[in-house]
């Protein structure tokens, strides 16, 4: 549950003033429940300029509010620690990686192709590094809120639970995704959207091939439809469902794409406050591998999922769809097995050779891919 039981609007402190946050901030801030807001970045200039853009967005709405800004680097964890101690947030939303999802988005599209297809596991320091540093601060600060993850959850929460440390849940990846295919599903029953509910587990390599591809690839996944609350028969072949989000439902990705993702973190962190339940999806529920069905409120995070599948089963969907993201296994310290093909991409495009990642090595490992990665995308600026 949520510390501020107190009738005064939950404290939300957002860490990172990258793209995420800022389509973030004003979704928050014009909505009575989040729009108590601390913002929290290394740089202070940017982070005042960010809180400043937000607030005047937040008015052009229709609302007096905006965020107060603290700067810190995650990296210092006793700095955070005193940040938490001091200030006190009911929740924090991590933003902020060592570099960018959708940066390689920008390299020429043969050449994305070619590095895409190293999949996205072997890409875990960047994101890792900065959350694991997060959660000891949260654990020094001796302040107990709840942490909102929106940096490759699927992989980076289990990785902390591993260790005691993961976050409550994340926000993203299967979030992105439910909405058009619940409208995909709604046009194939020919049907409102509204009258449509889906529960689907899938984990991040399922949410970024079905949009783009209009098909699930290698993907391990379960989905369940419902018209009005009842269970329907979407049949074995879901591909018509899933080759619409290639067609007619295509949308828009990259850095653009991420008010999208902005979004499910709104109505995560909406939940988390609210009294009212919320169902939604998220990746990395108390620290589950992949995306589930969940049900939030006022700080509660439960899976909800059909009677018939048993959580243990759901887990297993997910460890199983991991593999087509290139991760092979996490094991119980923690430790990060990455799968030799899609490794093998990343030897032989920027010789960046990771199989294993422990955890106390990620920002070794994230320095090193940072560094080759740099190298070798100057080639096409």
């Amino acid at each position: 549950m949520l510390s501020a039981a107190q009738s005064e609007t939950p404290l939300i402190m957002i860490f990172g003033t990258g793209n995420l946050c800022a389509n973030l901030l004003p979704l928050l801030l014009t909505r009575a429940q989040t729009s108590r807001v601390v913002l929290v970045g290394r740089n202070f200039e940017k982070a005042v300029r960010l809180a400043n853009l937000a607030r005047f967005t937040a008015y052009n709405l229709g609302t007096v509010a905006g965020p107060s800004v603290e700067m810190a680097d995650l990296r210092n964890v006793e700095q955070v620690a005193e940040i938490l101690a001091r200030i006190r947030p009911d929740i924090i939303f991590m933003g902020a990686s060592l570099q960018a999802a959708r940066i390689i988005t920008e390299l020429p599209n043969d050449v994305f192709r070619a590095i895409d297809e190293a999949q996205f596991g072997i890409w875990l320091p960047m994101h890792l590094s900065l959350n694991y540093d997060l959660m000891k601060a949260v654990k020094l600060s001796g302040h107990n809120c709840m942490v909102v993850n929106g940096a490759f959850p699927d992989a980076v929460g289990n990785v902390l639970s591993k260790v005691g440390l993961a976050p409550d849940i994340g926000v993203g990846n299967i979030g992105n995704i439910v909405p058009a295919l619940t409208y995909s599903v709604a046009r194939r029953l020919d049907i409102e959207p509204v009258r449509v509910r889906l529960r689907l587990i899938a984990h991040h390599y399922f949410s970024h091939y079905v949009h783009r591809f209009g098909n699930a690839g290698r993907a391990t996944y379960h989905l369940d439809a419902y018209v009005d609350g009842q269970l329907v028969d979407l049949g074995e072949d879901h591909g018509p469902i899933f080759k619409a989000l290639g067609g007619d439902l295509r949308r828009v990705g990259g850095t653009e794409g991420q008010i999208l993702t902005a979004a499910s973190a709104a109505l995560i962190l909406q939940g988390l406050v609210s009294e009212t339940p919320i169902y939604a999806h998220a990746p990395a529920p108390r620290g589950l591998p992949g995306g589930y069905p969940v049900k939030i409120s006022s700080g509660s995070i439960e899976l909800d999922l059909d009677p018939s599948m048993p959580m243990e089963r759901a887990i297993k969907v997910n460890e199983a769809c991991q593999h087509a993201d290139g991760i092979r296994q996490i094991a119980d310290d923690g430790t990060v097995y990455f799968e030799d093909q899609e490794a093998d991409i990343l030897n032989r495009l920027l010789g960046y050779e990771c199989r294993e990642l422990k955890l106390d090595d990620s920002y070794q490992w994230a320095e090193e891919l940072s560094s080759k990665y740099q190298k070798f995308s100057e080639q096409y600026r």
